[in-house]
């Protein structure tokens, strides 16, 4: 679970250090405190996209780190073990993203590539945001928890491998089969182009590296002349050079220094500067040294792109691609010269492996049968204490059309709905409402939670469009969450905020003309203050304090 969120210098946040602990956390404030700027955070912990705009105006950079206990996540072991990324009990991912938008990636203070970040992360922390429910309306996200709360992860990778590989074999037996018809005509073209790109070199020829140094040859002149002027510019002027310039302003403000504290930063920040010219004049200085004018190599080099760019007219590629489409070409020859004897064994292996694939996707269909329906009974009983009171909830599992393998099945899994007695069940996207979608949304995710391997979810505002009766049974559930994984929820219900293990207040200061949020746990005294506000809003009375305590009481 995640135990330590730290951010320095992301958007209103100069700097927080945030302990979690396990059970259901509620995040509250104001409407414009930052709520959702923790989020953002941890999203971009996670691997989401980096920004410039993230940098809190004035400084450099911005830097989240968030340590998570790893608990007897054994999946997520050995993925740090396979990436040599392992550690004890602990794992603490850092993201940095700097004022011009660059960002790096940390697991264990060892740089990682952002896919390999989210590829971790992705087992880590789940997030439901506001319009969570959208996602729900698409076959595909149903299918998916469907699978989910079955338990279908290692029959759904075995099905998906047998899938890719019946793909490939039918792809390799139609282009086989499509080429055997004029087999001997195509053979003879075939060797032919082969012979001739094979006598061309074309793939020892590096073309964009071509490209690029007759590029340079042919401008060398342009080169060395701004080269050599930008250099006086830089260093060679005595008088007027960027080197002379700073060395005497650094001179200048040293003095000045003695006399004002005040200079020695801006003298550092030119010293630093002096440093960089001078390291950059010595680079173009070598560079340029190193250029030298070559007619003979020139020619060469005309006459290798010359002959590259007509054999890609001729064979209708890019000169860049000539390699690959070699390779291809050679692929087809090979095939076309098994002849019938390859076509045969295609044909027997696709055979065999598609019995396979039916095999492993007729069984992941009758688990998904299985789950459905007690699934389906305990979505309908949570809807119904989530203010739909005749509520009914039903998964329909369907054959495909065509019966054409895919990836996840042979199945259709569409969620049906009736949210009143004598209508018969409609899709979602038909019949739900916003809200109705939102409370269906989370009676999922609690039917569901067996199967769920991610220890944290987090649920930002999914409480959103209702009150109440029904906002208190929301925050029941989620405190049923809690209960066995980690929940964080971003809220403004007061009914749903009660039922927290932990209480945060998000709050924004201002000083000056800077703005920053700050986040604490609220003490038992603050989480009546806190929750009578919510309910009461800006005028706080005896009752709503009343009000507050007895709310919170209830839950303890």
């Amino acid at each position: 679970m995640l135990t330590t969120l730290q951010i320095r210098d992301l958007a209103v946040v100069a700097a927080l250090d945030l302990d979690l602990n396990g059970g259901l956390t509620v995040l509250t404030g104001e409407t414009g405190a930052g709520k959702s700027i923790l989020l953002t955070a941890l999203g971009l912990a996670l691997g989401g996209r980096a920004d410039s705009g993230f940098v809190r105006p004035g400084s450099q950079r911005a830097e989240v780190c968030a340590e998570f206990q790893l608990g007897n996540a054994d999946e997520l072991r050995h993925w740090l073990a396979d990436n040599e990324l392992e550690s004890d009990d602990t794992c603490l991912i850092r993201r940095t993203v700097t004022s011009d938008g660059r960002s790096k990636a940390y697991i264990n203070d060892r740089p990682v590539t952002l896919q390999a970040l989210q590829e971790f992360a992705a087992n880590l922390v789940e997030i439901h945001g506001q319009h969570a429910h959208v996602k729900l309306l698409q076959s595909k996200e149903q299918r998916r928890l469907l699978d989910e709360a079955a338990g279908n992860g290692a029959l759904l990778q075995e099905t998906e491998a047998l899938y890719k590989r019946w793909h490939k074999l039918r792809t390799e037996l139609e282009q086989a089969s499509a080429a055997g018809r004029d087999r001997g005509a195509r053979e003879e073209l075939l060797r032919y182009q082969v012979d001739e790109l094979e006598s061309a070199q074309v793939e020892s020829l590096d073309y964009q590296a071509l490209s690029e140094e007759h590029t340079r040859q042919a401008n060398l002149g342009k080169i060395l002349e701004v080269g050599q002027a930008q250099l006086e510019c830089l260093v060679d002027d005595d008088r007027q050079s960027a080197d002379a310039l700073l060395k005497h302003a650094v001179q200048a403000l040293t003095d000045l220094s003695r006399v004002d504290p005040a200079f020695e930063e801006t003298v550092a920040l030119l010293q630093e500067a002096h440093i960089q010219v001078k390291e950059a004049g010595h680079g173009l200085r070598r560079h340029l040294d190193s250029l030298e004018a070559d007619p003979a190599h020139m020619e060469k080099l005309e006459q290798q792109l010359g002959s590259l760019h007509d054999l890609a007219r001729k064979h209708q590629v890019r000169p860049e691609h000539l390699a690959d489409h070699l390779q291809a070409l050679r692929s087809e020859l090979a095939g076309l010269e098994s002849g019938g004897e390859r076509l045969e064994k295609l044909a027997q292996e696709l055979g065999q492996v598609e019995n396979d694939y039916r095999r492993a996707a007729q069984a992941l269909s009758q688990q998904r049968k299985d789950k459905a329906q007690g699934l389906q009974e305990q979505i309908s009983a949570t809807i119904r204490e989530l203010g739909m009171p005749q509520g009914n909830f039903v998964v329909e599992i369907a054959p495909l059309d065509d019966g054409e393998p895919r990836p996840h099945g042979l199945d259709q899994v569409e969620f049906l709905v009736s949210a009143n007695p004598g209508l018969p069940p409609r899709p979602l996207n038909k019949c739900a409402s916003g809200g109705e979608l939102s409370r269906i949304s989370l009676a999922i995710q609690v039917a569901v939670i067996d199967g769920k391997t991610t220890p944290t979810l987090i649920f930002d505002e999914v409480d959103s469009g209702i009150g109440g009766r029904v906002a208190e049974i929301v925050g029941q559930k989620l405190r049923a969450l809690g209960q066995t994984k980690q929940v964080l929820c971003v809220t403004h219900l007061p009914q749903v905020a009660a039922h927290g293990h932990q209480h945060l207040l998000v709050e924004k200061s201002q000083q000056g003309d800077v703005t920053q949020s700050n986040v604490r746990q609220l003490e038992p005294d603050e989480r009546v203050q806190e929750t009578a506000r919510m309910l009461g809003g800006i005028r706080i009375t005896e009752q709503t304090l009343a009000h507050a305590r007895e709310m919170l009481g209830w839950v303890a």
